[in-house]
C-alpha cells in the first residue's frame, strides 16, 4: 500500500486541493489526520479518508477509524484524546487491538515516524502550521508498506521530497 498522510491543515483547503492533484495518480490513499476546520460534508472528504480533530466541531466526523487498504490495516486518529502530546502509548494500545499495521495521527503538528511492535506509528507533522522542521514550511508524508518494510518519505509545503527525513523500517 502507498499512502499519503496529511494533518493540522487548519482552514487551508487549498494545500489539500493542491496535494490531491499531485498524488492522485501515484497513491492508493489519503488520509487526513484532524483539525482542517472544513465541514465533513465538503467534496475534498470523497477522496480522504478523514478524523475529527480537537478544531473541528463538525460532529459528523468520525474521532477515529480503521481502513483496510491493499491489505493493510490503518488505524487513524488526531490523537487529542489519547494524550500523544505526551507520548504514543495509548494510540499503539488502540491501534494494536485492531491489528493495525500502520497508525496514523496528528495534533502535535509535529512530525514522528517510528516502529511499534512491527507496527508503523506516524504523525506526518503540520502542513500548514508545522511546530518541528519549520524551515519547510509544513511536511506531510508518503508511506509505502508491505510485509517487510515500512518507507516514510516526508514532503515540505511545496511538495518536494526531503531527502534527510527519509526513513526505512523493518517490520
Amino acid at each position: 500500500m502507498k499512502a499519503l498522510v496529511v494533518s493540522d491543515t487548519h482552514g487551508d483547503r487549498n494545500i489539500l486541493e493542491t496535494i490531491l492533484t499531485q498524488f492522485e495518480t501515484t497513491v492508493d490513499a489519503f488520509f487526513y489526520c484532524g483539525d482542517s476546520e472544513l465541514t465533513a460534508d465538503d467534496p475534498i472528504w470523497q477522496k480522504m479518508y478523514a478524523v475529527r480533530g480537537n478544531m473541528d466541531f463538525d460532529a459528523d466526523f468520525p474521532m477515529a477509524r480503521v481502513e483496510k487498504v491493499k491489505g493493510i490495516t490503518v488505524y487513524e486518529t488526531h490523537g487529542h484524546r489519547l494524550g500523544v502530546s505526551m507520548g504514543t502509548a495509548r494510540l499503539e494500545e488502540r491501534a494494536h487491538a485492531v491489528n493495525a499495521d500502520c497508525a496514523f495521527y496528528g495534533h502535535t503538528h509535529t512530525l514522528e515516524a517510528h516502529m511499534a511492535d512491527g507496527m508503523l506509528v506516524l504523525n506526518p507533522g503540520s502542513i500548514s502550521q508545522p511546530r518541528s522542521y519549520q524551515q519547510y514550511g509544513g511536511t506531510c508524508a508518503v508511506v509505502t508498506i508491505n510485509a517487510t518494510t515500512a518507507d516514510v518519505v516526508f514532503y515540505d509545503h511545496q511538495l518536494t521530497p526531503i531527502p534527510k527525513l527519509h526513513q526505512t523500517f523493518q517490520r
